[in-house]
């Protein structure tokens, strides 16, 4: 095993937007590490510009060429990718490691692995862990497609080899659906990843997708930060998260994370990661390896709540080549902790994005409330990037007291000017299953038309707030907005704006 000679950080330059790119910036100033930032055009006023002590603008947060310039120019040490864009790029890891940078994050070679699923499956399988049923090698063509998918039996997924948020996948019913599916997928990964090879993997109905946060030192330490219930989606990607999972049994969890560590070791894993699981609804004990995330992951705050860790610190100090300074029995969880994923879209009408100026912003306060944020008021939410504002996280001791905790954050939320996701979060929270813990990865699907349902008095309600902020303008009166706040939030929540009105604390 090579060991990295220990080496101390001054500057870290974030190749990032956003919350994540703002987390780490006030991580690194604890440290005493210089934060510098790069940004587009679109995000010149952005909050981590100004978070940071430098900044650089760039063309785009994908040119390998153009971040690395800017962190040689700023005679940065360091690298952190945050989540998305370069940060599961192995040619973005190996041109850090070129220029002298160090990457906070695995290896390029591990990065590399662990980007192609089909790889990752075969590590899986060389450590004892089960995979979902699928091919172990790329499609060569729809024929091979045809063939594998009658073989493994319908329903499938088609999935792109270099995946990852939901790009790429197709849900394949019958034989009839397939050539139409495979067009998308391919056409999809190819604009997403740059790869339009495709896999098939089995359907599995209703399953859990959990998750187990790991930790891997130069030295051949590694351990886990328990897991987190990744199961409300939509659209295959992730909208609320919380820990521990209320339907894993003690007995299934260990096994979980006892998987994800011999995973990490077989994958010759380093810095902090994410493996995931599928687990059987029907059968708790049952569970399969999802996939791998080399990097931080969005929800990574619910295990820091749990566990009173610092996780993006803790990639810092194994990047300078520190060992882990907790052994496994060091590593407890505490309490219960929720994550709403916070974005500009309209949940009402396909969670269309919605993006725009926030023109107020007050967010809510008080004991066990996290907010993870990348705007101000003022900021713009631009058109080219993923639409997420940023993470409300809660802790409490017990779930019951999380979920009570969580809705009361979410009706104090006040955003303006723009559509969120705000008054889902709170019906989710609301439903009785999501309540009881009985919730899968079919949750929102099944459930969407009461998520998003809108009643007579809502309506007449919301016509007139149409008409009083017309009146007050002199003009026409506007078209009556989607959806307004649910009823149970009480007349002052639901007396909500339209984009150029006043106040709002919820998406429509």
């Amino acid at each position: 095993m090579t060991r990295p000679r220990q080496q101390r950080i001054t500057s870290v330059l974030v190749a990032n937007r956003g919350e994540i790119a703002v987390r780490v910036i006030r991580t690194c100033r604890e440290m005493g590490i210089r934060p510098i930032a790069v940004y587009t055009n679109a995000d010149r006023g952005a909050l981590h510009v100004q978070e940071a002590d430098a900044s650089y603008q760039v063309d785009n947060y994908l040119n390998v060429r153009g971040v690395t310039g800017a962190a040689k120019e700023a005679k940065a040490d360091a690298i952190h990718p945050g989540y998305g864009f370069l940060a599961e790029n192995a040619q973005f890891a190996a041109a850090c490691a070129r220029a002298g940078l160090i990457f906070i994050g695995p290896p390029a070679s591990v990065i590399h692995t662990m980007g192609s699923k089909i790889a990752a499956r075969q590590v899986a399988a060389r450590a004892g862990i089960p995979v979902v049923p699928g091919t172990v090698a790329p499609l060569r063509n729809l024929g091979e497609g045809r063939r594998s998918a009658a073989k493994i039996g319908y329903p499938i997924l088609l999935k792109a080899v270099a995946g990852g948020g939901g790009k790429g996948m197709r849900t394949v019913a019958s034989s009839k659906d397939l050539a139409a599916s495979y067009r998308l997928a391919e056409a999809e990964a190819k604009a997403a990843f740059g790869d339009s090879r495709l896999y098939v993997e089995k359907l599995l109905q209703r399953p859990h997708h959990i998750e187990v946060q790991i930790l891997a030192d130069h030295q051949g330490n590694v351990i886990h930060c328990f897991e987190r219930e990744c199961s409300v989606q939509r659209r295959h990607q992730k909208v609320i998260e919380e820990t521990p999972s209320p339907f894993l049994k003690p007995a299934t969890r260990q096994a979980l994370c006892e998987a994800a560590i011999r995973f990490a070791r077989a994958g010759k894993y380093r810095n902090a990661g994410t493996v995931e699981f599928l687990v059987e609804d029907n059968q708790p004990d049952r569970f399969y390896f999802l996939e791998m995330n080399t990097r931080i992951q969005v929800e990574h705050p619910i295990t820091e709540l749990v566990t009173g860790l610092d996780l993006v610190k803790t990639q810092i100090l194994i990047a300078m080549g520190e060992p882990l300074p907790w052994r496994q029995e060091e590593i407890s969880s505490r309490g219960h902790a929720i994550e709403c994923r916070l974005y500009a879209e309209n949940p009402f009408a396909d969670f269309l994005p919605a993006p725009g100026r926030i023109t107020t912003l007050a967010e809510p306060h008080g004991p066990g409330v996290r907010i993870d944020t990348g705007v101000v008021a003022g900021s713009t939410v631009p058109v080219d990037y993923d639409p997420i504002l940023g993470k409300l996280s809660v802790w409490a001791n017990t779930r019951p007291d999380a979920i009570a905790r969580m809705q009361r954050a979410l009706r104090e939320y006040r955003i303006g000017g723009i559509v969120t996701n705000l008054a889902f979060h709170d019906r989710v929270l609301g439903h009785a299953a999501f309540r009881a813990g009985h919730y899968d990865t079919q949750f929102v699907p099944i459930h969407l038309k009461v998520l998003t349902a809108i009643s007579t008095q809502e309506l007449e309600q919301a016509m007139c707030v149409a008409a009083i902020v017309a009146g007050r303008r002199e003009q026409q009166i506007p078209q009556v907005p989607t959806l307004p706040a649910p009823s149970s939030w009480g007349m002052a929540a639901r007396q909500e704006t339209l984009r150029e009105g006043m106040d709002r604390r919820t998406g429509w």
